[in-house]
Order: C-alpha cells, then structure tokens, then sequence
C-alpha cells in the first residue's frame, strides 16, 4: 500500500481550511499513513464469518422493567414551591410569549 505523501496531507488540510507549517505536513502525512495502515489490518482481519457487532459482549434489553410505583401526589410535589398555578411550577416569563 502506498504511503500517503505530503502534497494529499497539503490537499486535506486546504479542504479543511487548515493552515499547517512544513514540519506539520510531514508529521502528519506519517501519521495518516499508519492510520490507515491500521485500517486496512483490521478489514483483513474482518472475514465474511465474522458478523458486525456494536459490543464484544452478547447484549439484551438492559431497562429495568416498567412498573407503576408510589409516588408523591401533586400537592407534596408543589408544596416546597414558591409559585404554583393550575398543579404545576409557576416561574416568571422569559420569552414574553403568553
């Protein structure tokens, strides 16, 4: 596999309105290369009996389950509250719509 040369590294950093120094290009073109070096052992690796997976670990429904439980009626819930209107919050108008 070719390495990737300076003059592509030049042509990304334009595309992304990059502006590198000299030094930079050619640090960074090494460092693409092995990126993608990289890259292209994992897809070796990968074969057609090998299934795509988003966990190592086989994985089901992790939530807990559904249940209705106690809980505080409306009037515990706005009793610490300052304002209250109609069983909910009542806090001030921040963007002068009614």
């Amino acid at each position: 596999m070719p390495g990737i040369t300076r003059e592509e590294v030049a042509h990304l950093a334009r595309l992304a309105r990059l502006e590198l120094k000299a030094e930079e290009l050619e640090h960074f073109a090494v460092q693409l290369d092995d990126i993608l070096g990289a890259v292209a052992r994992v897809s070796e690796v990968a074969g057609q009996d090998v299934p795509p997976t988003s966990h190592p670990l086989p994985m089901t429904n992790v939530m807990r389950a559904d249940e209705v439980r106690p809980s505080l009626t409306p009037e515990q819930a706005l009793s610490g509250a300052p304002a209250q209107e109609q069983q909910r919050f009542k806090v001030p108008q921040i963007l002068g719509e009614d």
